[in-house]
């Protein structure tokens, strides 16, 4: 299967429509932080052909298929091995101090989520992987069956929302005791078992919550994009913009709370002029957080939880 059929960028008018008056000029760079399998830096390439794209992935098997995508662009395409967070490193190795647009499309990738051996999916019996780099990191078994009960239910509480944490986790234990879990099937049917009837009825596959803090943990993900985001805005030139979609609460709390900060005034209180030095930095460009429509979610599925977000950088940091 190529990599086009496999996937379906998520709001993707809407982010290069936000993006474009950053990257009509010539010479301008744009950063897909989170290549997956190219969709969404292919139709930059495609709509803005002035421009240079760098794309980041920290999976060597997304970055071999999206590289097959985006052959035809040549070296306006410069794809690396990189965690999102290290762009700051990867722009000093390639020699540019910023750059005009920066998109991140955070979450799992649906290349991510379609291969059955790497686990992310609950829906079929798969090793417990969850790896996006699978060269590195531990997996979300040696998760299950060696951290101690009170983190595990801390990350199903913090990273999953997870409301019956206490009773799942007292299950994992019981159970890790008996045979160390390996596959995903019989993590799955342990939720079921362990939750209570009215906990089944709401919020779609019981497993769903547990699985994504498994994988928000096995791949760092809150703490990396901590330091992505503030990363992001460092190195975007003024006049460029930042388009984020993320997937759920967590992702998008942190992402609102970097650019609110970025809008706002530094000024003390009761300055009767505000000097330069204290005006905001990001002008909002989105209100609040925009959904898919239901256009678009009819189409792709995958489309559903997603928010989005988007800045302008109005102002050096240090005048």
């Amino acid at each position: 299967m190529t990599s086009e059929s496999r996937h379906v960028p998520v709001m993707l008018q809407r982010c290069l429509d936000l993006l474009a008056p950053a990257l009509q000029k010539p010479g301008a760079v744009v950063v897909d932080c989170t290549l997956g399998l190219g969709g969404h830096s292919e139709a930059l390439l495609t709509r803005f052909p002035e421009a240079r794209l760098i794309g980041l992935d920290r999976d060597k098997e997304a970055l071999r298929l999206s590289g097959e995508r985006l052959a035809p662009f040549g070296d306006r395409a410069t794809l690396v091995h990189a965690v999102y967070d290290e762009l700051p490193d990867v722009l000093d190795r390639l020699g540019i101090p910023a750059v005009q647009g920066i998109l991140f499309d955070l979450g799992v990738s649906s290349m991510q989520l379609d291969e059955a051996d790497r686990g992310f999916a609950y829906a079929q019996d798969a090793p417990l992987d969850m790896r996006m780099d699978q060269t590195t990191g531990i997996s979300a078994a040696e998760v299950l069956n060696t951290y101690p009960a009170g983190e595990l239910v801390r990350i199903l509480r913090q990273y999953g929302e997870e409301k019956q944490a206490k009773r799942i986790v007292s299950a994992i234990v019981r159970e890790r005791a008996k045979e160390p879990f390996t596959n995903s099937a019989r993590l799955v049917d342990l939720i079921r078992e362990a939750l209570p009837q009215a906990a089944k009825r709401t919020g779609g596959n019981p497993a769903k919550r547990t699985f994504q803090a498994l994988r928000i943990e096995v791949n760092g993900e809150l703490s990396v994009l901590e330091r992505a985001i503030p990363s992001a805005v460092d190195r975007i030139a003024v006049g460029g913009r930042i388009a984020v979609l993320s997937y759920h609460s967590l992702e998008d709390r942190l992402v609102k709370q970097v650019f609110a900060a970025g809008a706002a005034s530094t000024a003390p209180p009761g300055l009767p002029v505000v000097p330069e030095k204290y005006q905001p930095k990001l002008k909002l460009l989105t209100r609040g957080a925009e959904l898919p429509t239901e256009e678009e979610i009819a189409e792709n599925r995958r489309a559903a939880p997603a928010r989005f977000r988007g800045v302008e950088r109005i102002r050096e940091a240090n005048l």
